[in-house]
């Protein structure tokens, strides 16, 4: 068996590299990241610092007026994330492409948060029934304060600062 353990214990890591890398699009930007899939979950318990996530915290709040739908008006100030319309009240939306999830946990009271989970580094999918979830390994994340409300993440989503500008939403 000794000849042969080694060879084994490699081909059992290849699933876990493949179910973290592509099937659930998980970071893989850090090293810690791309051993943690080929080593599996035993080695690497805490997670990966997230690039990106940095020392940005705060929210805004705001009311917010201006047209419904459609993509967010260019204008002076940070990047536009979305229109406030297209933040549901008691929900929120999960921006992929700009790694932050925009929440609206009451009228007009809008925060942001990392959209990186604090578990593996995966992006979090979604916002449904008042948190924000993560569909690599189940976490789930209240909408008012990121706190953990379910699941294997350690902590909370870093908060975002963002600014309510006309019915936009924006980085500030």
């Amino acid at each position: 068996m000794g000849r042969w353990s080694g060879r084994v214990a490699f081909l059992l890591t290849i699933p876990v590299a493949v179910h973290c890398l592509y099937a659930f699009g998980c970071q893989s930007g850090t090293p810690r990241v791309m051993w943690h899939s080929l080593l599996g979950c035993v080695f690497f318990a805490s997670d990966p610092a997230p690039s990106g996530s940095g020392s940005e915290s705060g929210s805004a709040s705001g009311s917010a007026s201006g047209s419904a739908g459609g993509k967010p008006e260019p204008s002076a100030g940070g990047e536009a994330l979305t229109k406030a319309a297209d933040v549901p009240v008691g929900g929120g939306v999960a921006l992929r492409a700009q790694k932050v999830v925009v929440t609206q946990p009451a009228k007009g009271d809008f925060k942001a948060f990392s959209a990186i989970c604090t578990h593996e580094g995966c992006t979090v999918k979604d916002v449904t029934g008042g948190t924000i979830n993560c569909p690599c390994h189940g976490s789930k994340y209240r909408i008012t304060d990121a706190s953990v409300a379910g699941g294997p993440a350690p902590r909370p989503l870093p908060p975002q600062k963002i600014t309510v500008d006309g019915g936009t939403i924006r980085r500030a």
